[in-house]
């Protein structure tokens, strides 16, 4: 039996910034996490899809991770995406964060792979059983095509200890009910999609994996803040500013749109690691259009 902390709040899935020539710019992200630490959030998440996990070296992912951990200095959770395409190498990959100290995983299905159900079971208590960490499940069937429904969920629970919480990504709304009605507050759950966040956290959600709040940190904190204290008029006034922009996350080149809004609020280059090339042409107007109205609109915060 395990003891793990409660989490909860905004946990940004940090990107990766890239020089020109696609090395890992390690002064941006220093600077970056900075910043996000400052802003009021509660975790960082590393190597998440946002992250660009499978286009990075196992020895880039762990340089990474000791970066973040001297910024977060104890005093925000780190955790690392877990996108292995084997269940082997996932446990291999997360005893060596375990080892170094990481707090906390977010177990994403063995990519590539459509597993079937009791695929999906095998590899995440397998990866369960064979760690301490405490474990961030990430639900997106949209993107993974392998969906974690609450009676999977339970069944997961029941299991082991270490699953603390979901990143429910399913684009459902009320799949936040239906997992809390089918286990209580087993389970934190976490607002996974950025133009969902304000439905999800009404709903229930205690923490939210964010993207585009990259880009905009202080305006994403205030958001959350405002939900947290229940001021729900003032949120929802300052989420339809937002929603242009968190529309952003969502869609096949979410990559490259948030890499464009951070660079744009001069965080981080938009580089983006083949196969994923930078947008161009009609796309890229359109998504350079969206993070042009909503600096022009910014709110004061």
């Amino acid at each position: 039996m395990f003891s793990f902390p409660a989490w909860s709040g905004v946990f940004p899935a940090v990107t990766t910034p890239f020089h020109q020539d696609l090395s890992i710019d390690y002064t941006a992200l220093e600077k970056h996490l900075e910043v996000l630490l400052d802003s009021g959030v509660t975790g960082f998440v590393m190597h998440g899809s946002l992250g660009e996990n499978l286009a990075l070296t196992w020895d880039e992912k762990f340089e990474i991770l000791k970066l973040a951990k001297k910024v977060a200095n104890g005093k925000i959770q780190v955790l690392s995406g877990v996108a292995e395409c084997a269940t082997k190498q996932a446990v291999e990959y997360t005893q060596k964060c375990e080892a170094m100290g990481i707090d906390g995983i977010m177990l994403m299905p063995a990519m590539v792979y459509r597993a079937d159900r009791d695929e999906s079971l095998a590899h995440y208590r397998t990866v369960a059983k064979n760690t301490g960490l405490p474990i961030l499940i990430y639900n997106n069937p949209i993107a993974y095509h392998v969906d974690l429904t609450p009676e999977m969920l339970e069944i997961l629970c029941n299991e082991s200890d270490n699953f603390i919480a979901i990143k429910e990504s399913a684009g459902d709304v009320p799949r936040i009910t239906d997992i809390i009605n089918h286990m209580g507050d087993r389970l934190t759950i976490f607002s996974g999609v950025d133009d969902l966040a304000l439905e999800s956290t009404f709903l229930g959600a205690k923490g939210w994996v964010a993207g585009i709040g990259l880009a905009f940190p202080y305006e994403n904190q205030k958001l959350w803040d405002l939900m947290m204290a229940g001021k729900w008029d003032e949120a929802r006034e300052l989420y339809r500013w937002y929603t242009p922009l968190l529309h952003l996350d969502v869609g096949l080149k979410f990559v490259q749109n948030i890499k464009m809004a951070t660079q744009a609020t001069g965080y981080c280059p938009e580089w983006v690691r083949l196969p994923r090339l930078t947008l161009s042409g009609a796309e890229r107007a359109r998504v350079e259009k969206i993070i042009a109205d909503g600096l022009a609109k910014r709110p004061k915060i």
